[in-house]
């Protein structure tokens, strides 16, 4: 081999080097869980592979109940759900596990209809399409709510979840507070016995979308982004004060704005007071063990979080999700303070 080989061969291993270097030190972080606030977190892990390239994340968007299930098994580094666990399982844990709210965001009721006119809904009508009392799109109770909407004698075909889903849990969780008939029937819950014969189910919130999407006549609750990138229509809502509200940050804000939010971040906010308040708004946390297994992962999750709760929240608005206030930021920078490593 002369000189020059030589030296184009060292270099080629030293390229090559660097290059297996660099993948080594690049430490995989995993999670999994809601499908709610995927598009927000997969911005977020985009946005810090920049400040960070050392650390990349690996989200499965399986819905919350399967995040729930695996921060519980320790499959994963940390789970994701739009609804709390309940203290029967966090008792299953290994350990203590924190609830850190991130962002909340709108569950919207979209529809599939000809020339996609704006609907009004309110709660009676709603639970009555999901409990199969109203199975029509002329059914008086929502004639009378849109009376300068033409709409079509056609059946109302209803889709939910069908997978363990914390935007189940926001809806369930909202038609539980409105509806004497659905909480002693049906209940809430990131997965509840839909009542016979009603719907058809999909996965997670891009399944929801996609079946309504398709499905001439269908109805669905997804979360607003859902609907926005699907370019589906989504009703206006009657809230607690008895005005048509339509899904955005500003009335997810106000409903987020009323919110008594306890020292371990676990909260409803569906139904909220308050003029401009959207009814069927939801927090999305993330679930990590408050003492880390290993200490390398706990230290770039800790930086990541904190990184998280102030830049990454300025990136909410973007994706049509609302952040949280500073006084609430500030209460779970201070939860974030707690995790050990």
């Amino acid at each position: 081999m002369n000189m020059k080989k030589l030296i184009l061969s060292l270099l080629g291993c030293g390229c090559l080097f660097a290059a297996q270097t660099a993948v080594q030190a690049q430490m995989l972080i995993n999670g999994a869980g809601a499908t709610f606030p995927y598009p927000i977190y997969s911005k977020w892990f985009d946005e810090y592979a920049k400040v960070d390239p050392s650390a990349r994340f690996n989200y499965q968007s399986i819905g919350s109940g399967g995040g729930q299930k695996q921060i519980t098994a320790q499959t994963v580094d940390f789970g994701a759900s739009d609804g709390p666990m309940s203290d029967e399982n966090l008792a299953k844990a290994p350990g203590k596990i924190l609830h850190l709210p991130t962002v909340a965001g709108a569950v919207v009721i979209t529809y599939n209809l000809p020339d996609n006119p704006k609907l009004k809904l309110d709660s009676d009508t709603l639970a009555g399409i999901y409990l199969g009392n109203v199975t029509k799109w002329n059914d008086p109770k929502i004639a009378a709510l849109n009376p300068e909407v033409k709409l079509p004698a056609s059946d109302i075909v209803v889709v939910h979840r069908s997978d363990g889903s914390g935007t189940s849990f926001i809806f369930t969780d909202y038609l539980s507070t409105v509806s004497p008939v659905w909480a002693d029937s049906v209940g809430k819950g990131t997965s509840v016995k839909w009542p016979a014969g009603v719907g058809v189910g999909a996965k997670g919130n891009e399944g929801v979308a996609g079946q309504v999407k398709q499905l001439p006549g269908a109805i669905g609750y997804v979360e607003l982004i859902y609907a926005n990138q699907n370019k589906l229509p989504f009703a206006d809502l009657k809230n607690a004060a008895g005005n048509f509200i339509t899904p955005s940050i500003d009335s997810v804000t106000a409903a987020l704005a009323t919110a008594k939010i306890p020292d371990d971040f676990r909260f409803s906010m569906v139904n909220a007071p308050g003029d401009k308040a959207y009814p069927i708004s939801g927090a999305t946390w993330l679930l990590v063990y408050e003492k880390q297994k290993d200490a390398a992962k706990g230290k770039k999750l800790f930086e990541f979080l904190n990184w998280a709760l102030t830049k990454g929240e300025t990136l909410a608005p973007t994706l049509d999700y609302a952040p949280l206030p500073d006084a609430v930021q500030q209460r779970v920078l201070e939860r974030i303070k707690t995790i050990k490593y």
